[in-house]
This record gives structure tokens, sequence and C-alpha cells, in this order.
């Protein structure tokens, strides 16, 4: 293969890298709204409580200041003394970002902290591998919950959902195990995987050598059993309050208007829902109300356009304020930075590799 082939490949590849999440974000539109009512959504919209609306935004709020603060546990034993406010403005700009690149924020996080904080990028990245896995495995429990307190059978509604929890679990102790055999045996596990890669390919050995080294320093943080604790508390609280968001968004939308609202109904959406936010299109856009308005209305009876008004609303005020708050804290924390002689940056600098402490 000639090297302009081989360069006209690539530029194929990113070009359908970058397509593909729109073209999926379009068509799940289209089956998300395609019996909608717009008239009647904008309707409803223009009579949301306002009171409500304030309170959603207080725990949504509160959601994400928790977890900056899990964050802070994961990276206690690298810097003890971590600034919140850099953690929190570090994490609305990985939100941000996968408002646009689906998870682009995830690399983004770790340059700004990294940055902000003159702490290791390589660090950094492998805690969040780590609050991934943790994600992960709370989001399986959650959806396990929804199946016990739905007062149907939640697994013949969404049939997909039972083949995604038996999946999902299996894969999630098949990385826990690798984990532990990673971080346990962690030289000679490297000497068997690294010499079986490196007989077919050098170059994938020295990346899963990269690849392990972050996941076994993500790990390290957790040093001991309290800090492996508090972490798993603060990931139950985190899901309280994002189900606390669902439910009081039922009153923003006055849906308690139409039938009764329970917190069990709000931590079903809350946990079926987050399907949407997994699947990779710009900013959940699509997914996220595609699958938000198939369980209020096959699971709790609520007609399409009100489904749909709750899906929208949710979705721009959570979009909305990840831009506000993120332009408010990157320019506060940069100001300080300034005036305490600390190094700034931004949407550009963060990617500068000279720039980043490794």
């Amino acid at each position: 293969m000639s090297i302009s082939d081989s360069q006209g490949q690539s530029k194929l590849k990113k070009i359908f890298g970058f397509l593909f999440p729109v073209i999926l974000m379009f068509l799940l539109l289209y089956f998300a709204f395609r019996n909608t009512d717009f008239n009647e959504v904008l309707k409803i919209i223009k009579h949301i409580s306002v009171f409500w609306l304030f309170v959603f935004i207080v725990i949504w709020f509160l959601s994400h200041v928790f977890r900056a603060y899990r964050w802070k546990v994961l990276i206690h034993s690298v810097k003890p003394d971590t600034s919140l406010i850099n953690l929190l403005g570090a994490t609305f700009v990985g939100y941000t970002v996968n408002l646009v690149v689906p998870r682009l924020g995830e690399l983004y996080r770790p340059l700004f902290l990294g940055r902000w904080e003159d702490i290791s990028r390589s660090s950094m990245i492998g805690t969040i591998i780590v609050e991934r896995v943790i994600d992960v495995l709370v989001l399986g429990i959650s959806v396990l919950i929804s199946v016990v307190i739905y007062p149907g059978n939640l697994l013949e509604e969404f049939e997909w959902l039972k083949t995604t929890i038996v999946l999902g679990f299996a894969g999630i102790f098949a990385i826990i195990f690798f984990l532990i055999l990673l971080v346990k045996l962690k030289h000679k596990f490297y000497d068997v995987i690294l010499k079986l890669v490196g007989k077919f390919s050098k170059g994938l050995a020295a990346k899963l050598t990269r690849i392990f080294d972050l996941l076994t320093e993500g790990f390290s943080t957790l040093k001991t059993p309290k800090d492996f604790a508090l972490t798993m508390i603060l990931s139950v609280v985190i899901m309280l309050l994002y189900a606390s968001t669902s439910y009081f968004a039922f009153y923003m939308m006055r849906m308690n208007e139409i039938q009764e609202v329970t917190f069990a109904m709000a931590w079903i959406v809350m946990s079926i829902s987050a399907f949407g936010i997994i699947i990779p299109t710009p900013g959940s856009i699509g997914s996220y109300h595609l699958i938000t308005i198939s369980v209020l209305t096959v699971l709790f009876g609520f007609d399409n356009d009100i489904s749909s008004a709750f899906a929208i609303v949710t979705h721009l005020v959570n979009s909305v304020m990840f831009v506000v708050v993120t332009v408010i804290l990157s320019t506060i924390i940069n100001k300080r930075q300034i005036r305490n002689g600390m190094p700034t940056t931004n949407f550009l600098s963060a990617f500068k590799m000279k720039e980043i402490k490794e």
C-alpha cells in the first residue's frame, strides 16, 4: 500500500468518525419526535414552573459539585490539596466539550486540571478511567433497582434492557478482574500480555504499555479501603441527586397535575435515560430524547407531547447550564491563576504538549 493510499484511508476514517455521530443524531431525533405536535410542545414549555426550574438547576449543580468532590477523593494521593473549584471547573469543561464532540471532554478534563494544578496529566487520565468504571458499575446497579421497583415487568417493556444488563455486568466484572490482575501482578501481567502482542505488533505493544500505565496510576490512587468506601458513598449520593433532578423536572413540567409522580418514577427515568447519554451522539442529542420519551410514554403512560417537552427542556437546560457555568468558572479560575502567578489555560492552549507537566 502506498503512502498516498494510507493517507486517503486515514482521511476517510476521520470523515466517517465525524459524520457517523451526526447522522446517528439526526436519525434518532427523527424517531424521537416523528409523532410529536410541536405546537402543543411549545404551549407546554411556555407554562413550566419557574420555581421548580430553579430547584432543578440547584440540585443539578449540586450533583456536579459532589462529582468534583469525588474526583478530589480519587486524586487525593496524587495531590491532597487540589482546589475543589479547579476540579469543578475542569469537570464542566469536559461536559461542555462533549456537547460538540462525544467523549473528547474526557481528555480535556485532565488537560485543564493538570494545567491549573500543575500535576501529571497521565495520572489524571487514569483517575478518569477509574471514575468511568465506577460510573458504569453504579449505573448497572441503578438499573437493577429500577427493575425491582417498577410495578410491572420492566424487562418485557424494554427487551433490549435485559441483554444490556447481562452484557454490561459481564463487561464490568471482566474489567474489574483485568484491573485486579493488572494492579496486583503488574510486572508478570505486563510481560505475558506485551510479549504476546509484541510478536504481532511492537507499536500496539507500546500503546498497550501506555494504557496499562494509565490504568495502574488511576487505580493506585485508591490506596485505602476508606478511600474506596468514600468514593462509593459519593457515587450513591450523585445518583440520588441525578434522580432528584428527574423528580423535580416532573414538577417543573407540571406533570404532577396530570398524574401522581413519585421518586421511584424519577429513579427509573434517570437510570434508563442514562443509556441515551452513553450513546455517542453530540451532546447526547437524539439518543437522550428517544429513550426518555420512550420511558415516559411506555412505562408511565404520559402522552407523547408532554414527554417530548420533558426531554427537550431537561436536555436544553443541562446543555445551556454546562456552557454558562463553564464560561463563568474558567474565567474565575484563570483570573485567580493570574493573580497567584500560576499558569492559565483555554481550549487551545490545553493541547500544547510543552505546556503540560507529564
